[in-house]
């Protein structure tokens, strides 16, 4: 179960941050997480939205370089220790998370963790057979 992760290439100077998301609002797109990992000269804003597809479309059709990748989404308890099972569980088959992203939800009890692996096939096995809960594109959606 993996969800469509928006990462645009953003060129690190004034205006370019406000450009896309005005975009992203322009076509009722909501974004549900973001992340940004810069330097001084470019950045790649990292984005889960309720429609994946339409925010890909749009802002490929104002130049921004844009790709779709799937990403997991874990919702974990909201409490001290609620990430360290799913890691460790993660650690003992051997796979490494490339990056990671949180979000807490309207439930008060909830976090969602966005990360990245190489083999998510095996990432997901190893997670549902420990009994943790990936979301769904449709569950973000309606978040």
């Amino acid at each position: 179960m993996t969800i469509k992760q928006l990462s645009i290439f953003v060129e690190n100077k004034p205006g370019r941050l406000a450009e896309i998301t005005g975009i992203l609002a322009d076509e009722h797109i909501d974004i549900r997480a973001v992340c940004v990992a810069d330097t001084r000269e470019f950045g790649i804003l990292r984005l889960i939205v309720d429609d994946p597809e339409s925010a890909a479309k749009r802002v490929k059709a104002h130049d921004c370089t844009c790709t779709l990748s799937e990403v997991l989404v874990l919702r974990i308890d909201d409490q001290p220790g609620g990430l360290a099972g799913p890691m460790k569980m993660l650690s003992a088959v051997g796979i490494s998370v490339e990056y990671m992203y949180a979000f807490v939800s309207k439930d008060k009890d909830a976090a969602y963790v966005i990360f990245k692996v190489e083999d998510i096939a095996k990432a997901v096995e190893t997670l549902q057979q420990g009994g943790v809960r990936l979301a769904s594109q449709e569950e973000i959606r309606a978040l």
